[in-house]
């Protein structure tokens, strides 16, 4: 059944309905109790949302969100094994099913994208609260391209680019290398360029082609053959980050293109490792979390890139 959210609650009573939704484990309502106070914070003479309250809303939609994403990983896992048995039947049961979790996560993306564009953004007056709420759009881009396909899987990846470049822009110009918000986008865009870019259509539409994308200081090749595409990074790199690399996994064998998911990965975390010394107790910890991720990732990518050459 659904509930009703009250419109005449005070701002601080959102705050406090929100956080007991949260402790109740009821997060489609503490989304309705922040979509509520977002909206009336977007007054005039109202200020905006506390760091607090930012968190408050990012940890709302990332519970709805986290679970309609597991949900689609599983129906989509059991689409295809009924696929290899041949069950026509239950094929269309299933597929049925999960365009359903589809429509539902369009919503719920819809949803935080709206606020995003129409408040948040706009009304956002420090750099961090500016990446904060940019790597949100990005990554709720992100998980639409996660599942859509042909040209709405191309536009949702288009904007989470779009996003995640205006947000390192920021990120990088005024907050520190160790800043959680600037590593949460390290982490994220990484991903992106990983699971999102490695499975474009349109590299798989080029047919032995090759498309260079500029986006900024960064040129992008994606590349075609023998059913792999491949996405490139060309740039100007530090020799001692090119030592560091090398030395860090033999692999590096090519002299000036590097995996772009890799570098960017690899970066953030060098950059984060030099500065760790100045954080405090909080930001250390979280910091810290998202390098183990950042670490992480590094060690998979990387593996399967050596797999890759090793089976050329």
């Amino acid at each position: 059944m659904a509930s009703v959210v009250p419109e005449t609650l005070s701002r601080e009573q959102y705050v406090y309905m929100a956080k007991l939704a949260e402790q109740a484990e009821r997060y489609e309502e503490m989304v309705k109790f922040m979509e509520k106070l977002v909206v009336g914070s977007s007054q005039p003479g109202v200020s905006e949302l506390t760091v607090e309250e930012r968190n408050l809303l990012s940890v709302a939609y990332k519970n709805v969100i986290g679970s309609l994403r597991a949900a689609w990983r599983i129906v989509s896992s059991i689409e295809q094994k009924e696929e290899s048995r041949k069950n026509e039947e239950h094929v269309t049961l299933v597929k049925d099913y999960r365009s359903k979790v589809e429509l539902e996560l369009s919503a719920v993306c819809a949803g935080i994208l709206g606020l995003l564009d129409s408040h948040l953004i706009p009304s956002a007056s420090t750099s961090e609260s500016k990446v904060f709420y940019l790597k949100m759009k990005g990554d709720y881009y992100r998980y639409l391209a996660e599942f859509k396909v042909g040209d709405e899987r191309k536009s949702a990846a288009e904007d989470t680019m779009l996003a995640y470049k205006a947000a390192q822009d920021i990120a990088l110009a005024d907050l520190a290398p160790t800043h959680p918000i600037r590593l949460g986008l390290a982490l994220n865009f990484s991903v992106f360029y990983y699971e999102i870019l490695n499975s474009s259509e349109k590299a798989c539409t080029m047919a032995k082609q090759d498309e260079y994308i500029s986006n900024g200081n960064w040129i992008l090749k994606i590349s075609y053959n023998d059913g792999v595409y491949r996405i490139h990074g060309l740039m100007e790199i530090r020799v001692d980050l090119i030592k560091l690399l090398k030395l860090w996994c033999s692999i590096w064998d090519r002299a000036c293109i590097y995996e772009e998911k890799i570098i960017r990965c690899k970066q953030a975390f060098e950059e984060a490792i030099a500065e760790l010394d100045t954080l405090g107790e909080e930001s250390y910890k979280d910091s810290t979390l998202i390098m183990q991720l950042l670490r992480d990732n590094l060690t998979l990518w990387t593996s399967d890139m050596q797999e890759q050459i090793d089976e050329a």
